[in-house]
């Protein structure tokens, strides 16, 4: 029997990480995840009681997306008089957001809200959003998802068992890291960290870095132990999950406009009469409404709190070599299928 080869640090920070956060996420998540199976096992489906329907998400309280969400279910009571009660459950308690999708596909969990890039592994669709610089701006991206598209979108996954109520903004995500990213040659070498999303890996791969999935509630340590050098999403993830303590760059260069999609199980969906489904349609309009104030206010106060209480300092990178990089995989999503290459033209259109 050979010796064991000795790890080196950087495996032994590795797996302290690893380790961290089995530990950190495990025992809430069994807990509340074994009350969900078992009200499933024994037919309530997602109620907690006859008429409290779970909402489980990965997100802060302060977050504007938890807001919207908030604001949902608030609507859906005052619309129902108090007979449909929705109850959150924040942060991750009933798990990942790919943990809490699959929740949902069962019927342990009414509602839930996923980014548009862990969307496209169940609905490839969705990655005709996350193709990097489809869209103009985030006025661009509301048009796409208020319209024709986005409806077409709400039901592409009827068969994956959950649909779509409205598409909430989650800003543009951009790369941050200990150095700053003006130019893709300056992502040559680095371990970026990205959602589980094809079109988020290969876009890192065509920009020079090297993709690390990892799972969010993982991202401040794997910067802070340098397992990772960077990562990309929107503003708030610098203050709201403090990665502004340990990544002191950010460098906006918008890549992706990924909106998250809050989504109905169709176990509760198909149950529902017409003029419950017309009440839970209504609820997550006006919340969309909603939310997107939340954060359009919410974008500078995040801004203020990264430079100055942070100390980020954030980049205006010129987007021109970024796009001429990620060309290509527009073209690769075309040929995925053909309703793939109609979506994407007719988000072109839309600018």
């Amino acid at each position: 029997m050979q010796p064991q080869a000795p790890c080196t640090k950087q495996q032994g920070r590795e797996a302290r990480l690893r380790k961290d956060g089995v530990v950190r996420a495990t025992f809430p998540y069994i807990a509340v995840t074994l009350v969900t199976l078992l009200a499933v096992a024994l037919g309530w489906g997602p109620l907690m009681s006859r008429n409290t329907l779970i909402l489980a998400h990965n997100l802060d309280t302060r977050h504007p997306v938890h807001l919207g969400m908030q604001a949902f279910a608030d609507s859906v009571r005052e619309k129902s008089g108090g007979r449909i009660q929705i109850k959150l459950y924040p942060n991750g308690q009933l798990g990942t957001e790919r943990e809490v999708l699959e929740q949902l596909q069962i019927g342990a969990v009414a509602f839930t809200k996923v980014s548009s890039l862990s969307l496209e592994s169940f609905a490839p669709l969705y990655g005709a959003l996350n193709a990097p610089f489809i869209f103009a701006d985030e006025d661009h991206a509301y048009r796409v998802l208020d319209g024709p598209v986005g409806e077409r979108l709400k039901v592409c996954s009827l068969d994956k068992k959950f649909r779509g109520l409205t598409f909430y903004s989650s800003g543009a995500r951009s790369f941050y890291a200990d150095r700053a990213i003006l130019d893709p040659s300056d992502l040559s070498g680095l371990k970026i960290r990205v959602m589980g999303s094809q079109t988020a890996l290969r876009m890192t791969e065509l920009l020079g870095g090297s993709p690390a999935p990892m799972p969010y509630g993982e991202v401040y340590t794997g910067l802070q132990q340098k397992v990772i050098d960077g990562a990309e999403n929107n503003i708030t993830a610098l203050t709201v999950s403090r990665h502004g303590e340990v990544a002191k760059h950010y460098s906006a260069d918008e890549h992706i406009i990924a909106p998250d999609v809050l989504l109905v199980s169709t176990e509760v969906w198909d149950h529902l009469s017409d003029a419950d489904r017309r009440i839970l349609e209504a609820a997550a309009e006006e919340s969309k409404e909603l939310q997107r104030q939340y954060w359009a206010e919410a974008l500078e106060e995040h801004t203020r709190i990264a430079t100055e209480e942070l100390g980020v300092t954030i980049h205006q990178p010129r987007k021109e070599r970024f796009l001429e990089a990620v060309r290509p995989l527009h073209e690769e999503l075309k040929l995925k299928s053909g309703e793939m290459k109609t979506t994407l033209e007719e988000i072109a259109e839309q600018r």
